[in-house]
């Protein structure tokens, strides 16, 4: 996506000295944040006070979609992120801002499979994401930050996606890569979320992030093409045709994850610095007193 506008969006990281972040929707807090100085992960306080930039999805939309494409092909998925680049697009509350984006599945498999489960077992409003896992407690390596916390799943509108789980039409994830929290942050869809892990499923889930530079691009694309023409060039004999197609359709893969890579998250200063950030903190989280030199 190219975005003309804003030069500042609605929902926003701003940073002040020390690693300290702050997520804005507005003039509203929605997560403070300080990244640990020994790189091993980040310390997070939620304020309750995210709301979805997208508007609510109707059932009839669900189902509209898969009818049209099966849920999970390519055909399906282009035709959610369309739907959501418009509303973003439109939105004075949500991320985007002037320059680069993609809005597309995961293909560096940034979630592990074993970490869905801790979501709905350990999802604090205040917590901590480790990302290595050295000394840390197993449930902290979570892989999606959700800007409020989870409904229960019996929830009415749990239920609801639930259902929608079970016939095979449960809409997308919209999640935001954010660089400075080296984790996506769920932007629509926390009840749907809740909805496939209560039954024992992982949602599909579709990841905004800036573009990377197209000269990067080409940069890093130049090493797996040299290697594929070497190993193309060396390869003869019956089976030679099968194993080139297996080569081409590896050098695609790579070459998807390259252009696919996202760029760093934009970040503003956080007027008054430190001192401000540290007031604002007190008094939208109220005693949460991380150590970030851990």
């Amino acid at each position: 996506m190219r975005v003309e506008e804003p030069v500042k969006p609605g929902l926003r990281m701003e940073c002040a000295d020390g690693r300290r972040l702050v997520l804005l929707q507005g003039e509203a807090p929605v997560l403070f944040a300080r990244p640990r100085a020994t790189h091993y992960g980040v310390h997070y306080a939620r304020t309750g006070r995210y709301a979805s930039p997208l508007a609510p999805l109707r059932a009839e939309r669900a189902r509209s979609f898969a009818e049209f494409a099966a849920p999970g092909t390519e055909e399906w998925t282009a035709r959610w992120a369309a739907r959501a680049e418009t509303e973003l697009r439109a939105s004075d509350s949500g991320p985007l801002h002037a320059g680069e984006w993609l809005l597309a599945p995961d293909v560096h498999r940034w979630f592990v499979d074993g970490n869905w489960p801790k979501l709905l077992s350990h999802d604090p409003d205040r917590g901590h994401l480790t990302w290595f896992g050295y000394g840390d407690p197993v449930e902290d390596a979570r892989d999606l930050l959700p800007l409020r916390a989870l409904s229960p799943v019996e929830a009415p509108r749990v239920r609801a996606y639930r259902r929608q789980y079970r016939e095979g039409v449960l809409p997308p994830v919209f999640a935001w890569w954010i660089s400075g929290l080296d984790s996506p942050v769920v932007l629509d869809g926390h009840d749907r979320l809740t909805a496939a892990l209560a039954e024992g499923g992982r949602p599909e889930v579709l990841l905004l992030s800036r573009a990377p530079d197209a000269a990067w691009v080409a940069l890093c694309a130049e090493r797996p093409v040299i290697e594929y023409e070497k190993r193309v060039a060396a390869l003869d004999g019956p089976l030679g045709p099968v194993r080139i197609a297996n080569e081409s359709r590896g050098l695609a893969s790579r070459l998807r994850e390259i252009a696919h890579s996202p760029d760093l998250t934009r970040a503003w200063p956080f007027p008054g610095g430190a001192p401000a950030w540290d007031a604002a903190a007190a008094a939208h989280v109220p005693g949460w007193a991380p150590d970030p030199d851990r």
